[in-house]
């Protein structure tokens, strides 16, 4: 635990888009933590004390677990935003499980810390804001993902969002955590990844996925990646004025 550098803010979008005014009123509440994969950053029902923005190549997702104990992701957090107090207006008690899926630096901000900020600066809440409109609308694309398409599908598209969140081509994941991801058994997610391993698509080793060919990956996939990503282009721009 430490206080973060410029580097490390500027590691997440959101942080790093923030004016020089807006950044200052949230760096002395900010503190770094180097965290593993599979760290909870919050339960479900528990009160939403922090706030947590991944760097770099660190990664979280938003983990629903059903009354048949299966677990499924709804959605994934990288350095384009955070998880936790920034899409709640104080200490309410969170829906899902927050956990890190691949590790790496966080910086964490107290939600009181966060919302007083946003209390005094209308870009830093507008700017938030806009972030929570593009996390719900990716978990509305995920129900509707679930839905209607393969497994196969699902499995490379849960593959290139880790590729846009990771800075690389390499990531660590195993069989058990991509099944998981997906809320379906290990034996189907093994199948589809041995369909994209003999085409060419991607190498595995022991725990390490290497995608080799990204397009060929995009066209086995759906496009609801395509989609979100579209969708945060559109949304997070233009909260600042322009000379």
């Amino acid at each position: 635990m430490s206080t973060p550098t410029p580097d490390d803010l500027a590691n997440n979008a959101l942080l790093a888009t923030l004016s020089d005014a807006d950044r200052l009123r949230l760096t002395p509440h900010i503190l770094v933590f180097d965290l593993d994969a599979n760290h909870v950053l919050q339960h479900a029902g528990d009160e939403v004390t922090d706030t947590w923005f991944p760097c770099g190549p660190a990664m979280a997702a938003f983990c629903v677990v059903t009354k048949e104990a299966t677990a499924v992701d709804v959605a994934l957090v990288g350095r384009e935003g955070a998880v936790g107090g920034i899409v709640s207006n104080g200490h309410v008690p969170a829906f899902a499980t927050a956990q890190v899926r691949y590790g790496g630096r966080f910086l964490r901000i107290k939600t009181a810390a966060l919302e007083q900020a946003k209390l005094d600066s209308l870009t830093l809440r507008h700017w938030f804001s806009r972030y929570s409109d593009c996390l719900l609308a990716q978990v509305f694309q995920t129900a509707a993902c679930n839905a209607t398409h393969t497994i196969s599908q699902r499995t490379a598209k849960w593959l290139l969002a880790a590729v846009s969140r990771t800075h690389g081509y390499r990531f660590e994941m195993t069989h058990e955590q991509l099944a998981e991801m997906l809320g379906v058994g290990r034996s189907f997610v093994t199948r589809v990844v041995t369909r994209l391993r003999d085409a060419g698509t991607i190498e595995t080793k022991r725990g390490v996925f290497i995608i080799k060919d990204e397009q060929r990956l995009r066209r086995a996939a759906c496009d609801c990646t395509t989609m979100i990503e579209d969708h945060f282009d559109t949304v997070m721009h233009g909260i600042y004025p322009t000379d």
